[in-house]
């Protein structure tokens, strides 16, 4: 996952809302179709779509995490959100379910293949459940996060390393992923009902053991040699620990640039 729940298991839905004013429906300030919007949701249209198909579920996610962010940032501005059927070509290069999830800061756009999660489960040994997907959509945009408020453009790439910046966003992200969805098993609908249930140990592992699979040295152990000068985003440790920190003591614990931050 670059500058990249549960749900099909609960009873309640994702949403206390109709999807349909997000997917297949959005349109620009003076009512014409809004560039980019991803046909693959146009049938995206209740919670019930949300808990039991992952392109649904990416729709649910948007609407949540829009709702997360504006209230946390001033002046927030949405990311667009581009769910890819097979590949397309973006500012940042080709997005397809083998790059996997990715931001794209001067689009500032999310793309995910939907099908990436069975490339997760089959290359990466992830089990790639609801709450983990959540995890991954959560993640990127914390890569928007990072972008509009600044973060990017103070820590600019430095190359690769086991304490470059580049990791250090990495794992920021990852705590703010786990900040937003512990948030959202506390935040409740018009009607008094949760967003996300409270996850069990196990949905939670899935979370976690996604993190785990996207770590640079689980990565390149696959491949049978683990170089920590070449790290990007972090060994399977951190992106675990990161992620849990944030889940449990949320955004305030997630400054991994602050000064003697241990990662």
């Amino acid at each position: 996952m670059g500058v990249l729940g549960i749900l099909a298991l609960i009873v309640g839905p994702l949403l206390g809302v109709d999807l349909s004013g997000l997917v297949g429906g959005a349109t620009e300030d003076d009512g014409s179709p809004r560039a980019g919007d991803a046909s693959a949701l146009t049938d995206c249209l209740t919670g019930t779509d949300a808990n039991s198909r992952d392109d649904c579920r990416l729709g649910g996610a948007e609407l949540l995490l829009n709702d997360y962010w504006s209230k946390r940032v001033d002046g927030y501005v949405k990311p667009q959100l581009w769910v890819v059927d097979g590949q397309t070509q973006t500012q940042c290069g080709t997005a397809s379910n083998a790059v996997g999830p990715f931001y794209c800061p001067p689009e500032q756009g999310v793309y995910i293949d939907p099908t990436f999660f069975q490339l997760m489960k089959q290359q990466f040994g992830a089990s790639a459940g609801g709450l983990a997907q959540l995890y991954v959509v959560g993640h990127e945009w914390g890569h928007h996060i990072q972008n509009i408020t600044g973060t990017m453009q103070k820590h600019p790439d430095n190359g690769p390393g086991p304490e470059s910046n580049s990791v250090r966003t990495e794992l920021q992200a990852d705590c703010y992923a786990g900040a937003w969805l512990k948030d959202v098993t506390e935040s409740k609908d018009p009607q008094g009902r949760p967003y996300l249930e409270t996850p069990t140990d196990e949905q939670l592992s899935d979370a976690v053991n996604a993190a785990y699979s996207v770590g640079d040295d689980h990565i390149q152990g696959n491949s049978g040699f683990v170089n920590p000068e070449s790290f990007t985003h972090g060994t399977s440790k951190q992106r675990q620990g990161w992620f849990a920190n944030g889940y449990v003591n949320g955004l305030g614990v997630c400054d991994t640039f602050a000064p003697g931050v241990r990662l």
